[in-house]
């Protein structure tokens, strides 16, 4: 039995130590020499350089980080037509809503040019190139160095890099680090500023399921919206003008309407944002009981009286629509995250590996000096994590639970210029200008009596979950003045600022005072909690070399432990590409799930009214009709969503799907809940990336909304 035991252990162990196809986010600018042999085995018909290329057009080129990476899109027309995922725009579409124009409710089709609206501060980014500056970066560095010398040596490489790649074009560099500080990579990018609205379809279709259907499998989502890139008459990046003409891309992708079987080869690009595969079973467990932990705690409170200011009209559930979509997302992955870990074992996986490493440390004197100090830092960082808790509570309750703190904030360098009005009037005026130019897209979007609740109720959790020393100043005034009472404190706290008011914050930042400021009770608080989390940040920060270094040395280690082993770094928000094909999976016993789903499920879950589950009129009629057109598929049905085995993470919704031809057949919007530790650890046999199938969207944009002029401008292959 016990020889048993130890056989599947290594098996274990091995396992791990694989990578299997499906499995990595790669840098495109290295599949030449690390993957192109196997992607062409699945059955990918490109060459490298067809996908990666600074000489020539390839597909990179048609792949942009939305908003510095929060989504990905990708160009499908020669006029700079964007495709990606409905919550990747949601945040566009309900700030040009309104109760007379509810594009949430209707959704939004430009007709034409001149009907895009436009979106100030979203931005586009397209990779120009990519250069491992690992060996110029480590020239000066050595192992009898501390961390901080060495993170000086290696910061001051950087700075000079980045300025002779940058120059004098308008182009943007920036530097990263890899596999935990032991490679470095430099990016050259571009970024387009004007970036308007061009389609999206009723929330109905494009968020149908809601919070409930959220990483779920099967799934019937529409889950897109268009816009379109504008430059300079120039072809140059510009800030919004009527002058400026759509972006004429290097690359764009063609569609397929030949849909998708399984077993096919598949491929996302995209910007994923971060994962922590390389994790120990130390900060594995500390993610599950503190990050995961605060965000849950935290996040079912906020996400309740949300919802109940949302149920009370049409304005509230615009108002707080996007607020109340982007935390309920983490919210519930942070659930079926610790679910997925607990299941998988994943922390026991974990601990293999390292007790794998420290045997073959301890087999060579030369790897044990070299690397013997890992796994004991690590563990002596995660021994002390009261701070770190500290805060992740005080991030996800104060600073992001109720807006009113880091809204008042924003005030406190004006508060430095009024102790000098007169020396510093020019500073005051920008600065208050500043100010004032932020104020009603702020207010459009903000209720006070919401704000007031959340600040009682999520000031409470804060307090019951970390110790006094934790608490900020203002903590002991609730105590004493109002004998512990939450809701006192708060509703004394809103009547006494200026924050919660459009009119009299105004007026404060038209003749500002720094009595007023002395005075308000949301500002003064607003320091207290500020003042706490930079106190609580700087204790983290005194012992953070203890963790960088002991991760640093793992990973290098690891992989001097595994010499043959195709090593892909985590996700940084990076442009990654993963491989895999068309797959169903068995989430449990006696259950599979198919590759695909019809949009027969969308009409099965019907509730109408409901408000995630609810067919608008028009829909349900050419869905019964069976009224597919050209998109229907060869089985006639009209395929709604498909699974594949690619790995991703967040900051790849709105990532294409693309087949061996370079072909785009789908649209990535979702993980699946059997896989929720897919961010710590890739699990092959249930890791699955829901995608909208593309001739979905297109039925939508063209049958459903009549928008075919936007179906004109695409090359489509039939």
């Amino acid at each position: 039995m016990i020889r048993k035991i130890k056989l599947l252990l290594l098996l274990t162990v091995f396992t791990i130590g694989t990578v299997v196809a499906d499995e990595g986010m790669w840098l495109p600018s290295l599949i030449h020499k690390l993957n192109i042999n196997t992607m062409q085995q699945m059955g990918c018909e490109l060459s490298a350089d067809d996908i990666y290329s600074i000489n020539h057009s390839s597909l990179k080129d048609a792949i942009v980080a939305l908003d510095r990476g929060s989504c990905t899109a990708e160009v499908v027309s020669k006029d700079g037509l964007l495709l990606t995922n409905h919550h990747c725009g949601f945040g566009e579409i309900q700030q040009h809503s309104s109760v007379e124009h509810d594009y949430l409710e209707d959704g939004f089709w430009a007709m034409s040019r001149e009907e895009e609206l436009p979106n100030p501060g979203k931005t586009v980014t397209f990779l120009v190139s990519v250069e491992d500056v690992t060996a110029k970066v480590l020239e000066n560095v050595n192992d009898d160095m501390t961390e901080e010398a060495r993170d000086k040596a290696v910061n001051a490489a950087l700075d000079k890099l980045v300025k002779e790649a940058k120059a004098d074009t308008h182009y943007e560099v920036y530097a990263r680090d890899f596999f935990n500080s032991n490679q470095f990579f430099l990016f050259v990018t571009e970024t387009f500023r004007d970036v308007r609205l061009v389609g999206a379809p009723p929330q109905a279709l494009g968020k149908f399921g809601g919070d409930t259907d959220n990483w779920m499998w099967p799934r019937h989502t529409n889950d897109f919206s268009m816009f379109r890139i504008y430059c300079g008459p120039d072809g140059k990046p510009a800030d919004y003008s009527e002058e400026n003409v759509p972006y004429q891309p290097k690359h764009f992708l063609p569609i397929s309407l030949k849909g998708v079987q399984e077993g096919d080869f598949a491929m996302v690009f995209g910007y994923p944002g971060r994962t922590s595969r390389y994790k120990t079973s130390y900060g594995i467990d500390y993610t599950m009981k503190v990050t995961n932990t605060a965000r849950i705690v935290v996040r079912e409170k906020k996400l309740e009286i949300i919802a109940d200011y949302m149920a009370s009209s049409q304005k509230a559930k615009i108002q707080y629509a996007s607020k109340h979509a982007s935390s309920a997302n983490y919210y519930k992955n942070s659930i079926g995250m610790n679910q997925a870990l607990t299941k998988l074992k994943v922390i026991d996986q974990k601990k293999a590996l390292e007790d794998q490493f420290t045997t073959w440390l301890n087999a060579d004197p030369a790897r044990k000096a070299k690397y013997s100090e890992a796994l004991g830092l690590i563990k002596d960082y995660y021994s002390e994590v009261e701070n770190d808790k500290a805060r992740e509570f005080i991030t996800e309750a104060l600073l992001r639970g109720p807006e009113i703190f880091t809204f008042a904030n924003r005030v406190k360098p004006l508060m430095e210029m009024l102790k000098d009005p007169v020396g510093n009037k020019d500073r005051i005026e920008r600065y208050t200008d500043f100010l004032k130019a932020m104020t009603e897209s702020y207010f459009k979007d903000y209720d006070a009596a919401t704000d007031q609740k959340l600040t009682a109720a999520l000031m409470q959790v804060y307090a019951q979950e970390n110790k006094p020393i934790f608490q900020p100043a203002c903590y002991q005034v609730i105590q004493k003045k109002y004998k512990g009472d939450y809701d006192k404190f708060a509703e004394q706290l809103f009547k006494k600022t200026i924050f919660d008011n459009q009119e009299e914050y105004l007026a404060f930042l038209d003749n500002p005072s720094l009595k007023v400021l002395e005075k308000d009770m949301a500002f003064q608080t607003a320091v207290d909690i500020f003042d706490k989390y930079n106190q609580i940040r700087e204790a983290i920060d005194t012992r953070s070399d203890i963790l960088k270094k002991g991760q640093r040395l793992f990973v290098a280690g690891l992989m001097e432990m595994q010499p043959d082993k195709k090593f892909y770094p985590d996700a940084n928000s990076t442009m990654r590409l993963t491989y895999g094909k068309v797959l169903d999976y068995d989430p449990r016993d006696g259950v599979t799930y198919k590759y695909y789903t019809t949009t027969d499920g969308y009409l099965e879950k019907e509730i109408p009214g409901d408000y995630e589950f609810n067919v608008p009129a028009r829909m349900k009629e050419l869905l019964l009709a069976k009224d597919y057109g050209q998109y229907a598929d060869a089985d006639g049905t009209l395929h709604a969503c498909f699974i594949t085995n690619n790995d991703i993470t967040g900051g790849n919704s709105g990532s294409p799907v693309i087949n061996g031809k370079g072909e785009l057949i789908g649209v990535a919007f979702d993980g699946n809940w059997e896989a929720m530790s897919g961010d710590l650890a890739f699990e092959d046999n249930l890791q699955r990336c829901i995608n909208v199938d593309i001739r979905f969207v297109l039925w939508v944009i063209d049958v459903y909304a009549g928008a075919d002029h936007l179906i004109e401008e695409m090359e489509i292959i039939r």
